[in-house]
């Protein structure tokens, strides 16, 4: 069931909002202020929450933290008229899946929540297809049903969106892959332009589960192409990709 709670204290935009998700989403609820919102996530299970940064009463960044905190997880899409780069990076490090700044694109905003939804899918498909939840690599230890990972034995926070990522590079090792491929395959969109939302999380991951995160030892830089799963060796010329892409 594809469920929304938009969490918006401007409601012109919430119904609009509204109007146009319920175009494909089973139910749409609105909540117009921060202590209905967080009232309203705490209550139920959603497929997707919209989340203004900007509320009255409790602010979007901490019901974001306290959705990570207490409940299941559930994809976190942010709204912010903030447009610092700054303030986008604390978004997602508090758990944000996506973003979308204001004055935004109504079609670029269905489109991200599209997305988000098929990947969820999918993440659901690969989960239900595995005999077991957790995989191992080279001193890494990843729980799928958890969404928990460890390093040498020692627990790592991740965000959504970082557990994503890496998920996906361990499922898939040895496979080099461009950033115009990551945002289509793990965030489920492939605008031009976006390819800084790849490099940010890839630094960010790269600095809670690298020992020196300037010479990366598990997400290893392709030069000139992209990323993969690091094997021990550090990141490879070009001539040296062994694995083309398609």
């Amino acid at each position: 069931m594809k469920s929304v709670l938009v969490v918006e204290d401007e409601r012109d935009i919430a119904q609009l909002l509204k109007l146009h998700l319920s175009e494909f989403c089973d139910e749409v609820v609105i909540a117009n202020n921060g202590r209905d919102g967080l009232s309203a996530a705490e209550k139920r299970p959603w497929g997707l929450i919209i989340l203004d940064l900007g509320l009255p009463g409790i602010g979007g960044l901490e019901i974001c933290r306290r959705i990570r905190e207490n409940m299941r997880y559930t994809p976190v899409l942010m709204l912010t008229a903030k447009a610092a780069e700054t303030d986008r990076v604390l978004g997602l490090d508090t758990g944000a899946d996506d973003y979308v700044t204001k004055p935004f694109c109504l079609q670029e905003l269905v489109a991200r929540v599209r997305a988000i939804f098929r990947r969820c899918a999918a993440l659901q498909d690969d989960h239900e297809e595995k005999t077991s939840s957790v995989i191992h690599h080279d001193g890494l230890s990843i729980d799928f049903e958890k969404r928990q990972i460890e390093l040498e034995g020692r627990a790592v926070e991740l965000t959504a969106k970082e557990f994503d990522l890496l998920a996906h590079f361990v499922r898939h090792p040895g496979r080099v892959y461009t950033r115009a491929q990551l945002l289509d395959q793990v965030w489920g969109y492939g605008h031009e332009g976006y390819e800084h939302t790849v490099n940010s999380h890839i630094n960010r991951l790269r600095s809670k589960i690298e020992q020196d995160p300037s010479k990366p030892h598990y997400i290893v830089t392709v030069w000139g192409v992209g990323y993969r799963l690091g094997d021990g060796t550090c990141g490879l010329r070009p001539g040296n990709v062994q694995h083309a892409l398609h």
